[in-house]
């Protein structure tokens, strides 16, 4: 059970729900009900967070977690990747994101990987986890919430001066790739910064360079399918305007869905954004990253295995979009 300096660590280092609402963070509001969806997302986020630091073991981690409703409890899980890589950086703690991912939290690995990056963002970097100990492909992750932290907490550094592109080195390896992996970040966040309007989100991701829209559309691919808060209509006209990025945008739809799959948490709004973001269903989409994931990952390659396996990912969603073409003529 959680012990009294669980208790003193959740109330010392877990934000303020109040850091998570649209009024605080300046963001684009394009209703109440898509208000509603990304405020619970962000409160989610900090109640997993909050379990992690709280908790006497990855045990009670999980147990708490697994309370979570199935439509937001990945949520839950990323905020427990930062609050474990937290509660480890603690004098006298550690083993807390080992035995995360050792459980339950396996099958929610994505977004685990993605909270990593989130405490990256908050830690000094003599207190980062040991990026060589994980995952070689997921490792990326941790920079894609990484940006997703910038672009949501820095938004004026991150989103409205977008033509500024922030250093950044790790030991993860191929150092020259990072700035494409925080912008999958930056993207994801965008579709909370323009309040999952896809007209606002258009707008903000054109405003960066354009070499940097493809990355920034797979991340947004992977939010709005991932957190929803959008109707068929707009999801639609979001790939639509997605333009030649449009096979991006479905790259980081079906990396969402598969997410989902995983963990055994599809909702009705998985197999819509499979359908019309992904122009598959939501098993096929899954089904396609797990087939073309890599088997290993070589540090000496010019690109990592994970833009290898994205650009695969890409590649054949575009390929069985235009065999399905052929065969309706």
């Amino acid at each position: 059970m959680a012990t009294g300096f669980g208790a003193i660590r959740r109330k010392l280092f877990t934000p303020p729900v109040s850091e998570t609402t649209m009024e605080v963070r300046g963001f684009h509001v394009k209703n109440e009900e898509a208000k509603a969806r990304l405020e619970r997302i962000g409160e989610t986020f900090l109640q997993g967070y909050a379990y992690a630091m709280e908790a006497a073991s990855a045990d009670e981690t999980e147990a708490m977690l697994e309370t979570v409703p199935r439509d937001v409890r990945g949520f839950a899980y990323e905020g427990a990747g930062m609050g474990a890589v937290v509660h480890d950086a603690l004098p006298g703690h550690g083993g807390r994101l080992a035995g995360l991912l050792a459980g339950q939290g396996r099958h929610h690995d994505y977004m685990i990987h993605v909270g990593i990056g989130w405490a990256m963002a908050r830690l000094p970097k003599p207190l980062w986890p040991d990026i060589s100990a994980t995952d070689p492909l997921l490792r990326w992750l941790a920079l894609d919430g990484y940006g997703f932290h910038q672009a949501y907490f820095k938004t004026d550094s991150y989103v409205r001066t977008p033509e500024v592109q922030h250093p950044f080195r790790w030991r993860g390896g191929h150092n020259h790739y990072t700035p494409n992996a925080i912008d999958q970040g930056i993207g994801r966040a965008l579709w909370f910064v323009g309040g999952t309007d896809p007209e606002v989100v258009t707008g903000l991701i054109r405003a960066y360079p354009e070499h940097r829209h493809g990355d920034l559309y797979a991340g947004a691919g992977l939010a709005c399918t991932y957190a929803g808060g959008v109707d068929e209509d707009e999801l639609r006209s979001f790939a639509e305007g997605a333009g030649e990025h449009r096979w991006a945008l479905a790259q980081g739809s079906a990396f969402a869905v598969e997410a989902r799959v995983k963990a055994d948490t599809v909702i009705e709004h998985t197999h819509l954004a499979a359908r019309v973001v992904c122009g598959t269903t939501a098993e096929r989409a899954a089904l396609v990253c797990r087939a073309l994931r890599p088997r290993t990952a070589d540090p000496r390659a010019a690109s990592p295995a994970y833009e290898t396996w994205r650009r695969d990912v890409s590649a054949e969603l575009s390929s069985l979009s235009l065999l399905r073409k052929g065969a309706d003529l």
